[in-house]
């Protein structure tokens, strides 16, 4: 059974998360680790917003993976993003306590890229489920879809 009230709520967060993550590549000196934690955040409750849509039961878990393979089983082409989930995973917790390997730039905007692909990736999903263009447009987010 589709939630969407609940997809909605799941994606308008992981949207208010990704637009900061764009937002603080303004900042100087330039905040790594801030950015790669809301990407992960972003693609997280996504992941999370999908399995909502599709009926399931929402765990609390930050692993992108198990996410992912719970989407997965939904709808197999959730695998084409195993190598976003990989490259965002760690930056859950890792990046909030100290002693982390320092993250640079690169990573940080390699991190949004991944992010994009995962919105990209769901917003798709959406529009092929037949969800109306009204309930997505409240939520894309603020840089340019596919």
């Amino acid at each position: 059974m589709r939630n969407i009230e609940d997809t909605k709520e799941w994606f308008t967060i992981a949207k208010s998360d990704l637009d900061s993550a764009n937002f603080l590549t303004n900042m100087k000196p330039f905040p790594s680790a801030i950015i790669c934690y809301h990407c992960q955040q972003c693609a997280e409750k996504l992941l999370k917003g999908y399995i909502a849509f599709s009926g399931g039961n929402v765990q609390k878990t930050h692993n992108l993976l198990k996410l992912n393979k719970i989407c997965a089983e939904y709808n197999p082409e959730f695998n084409e993003l195993v190598k976003e989930c990989v490259d965002l995973d760690d930056y859950a917790t890792n990046v909030r306590y100290p002693f982390f390997e320092e993250l640079l730039e690169e990573d940080a905007l390699e991190a949004i890229k991944n992010a994009e692909t995962v919105f990209n990736f769901l917003i798709k999903q959406l529009k092929a489920a037949n969800v109306d263009e009204g309930v997505i447009k409240d939520f894309t987010p603020a840089f340019k879809t596919e």
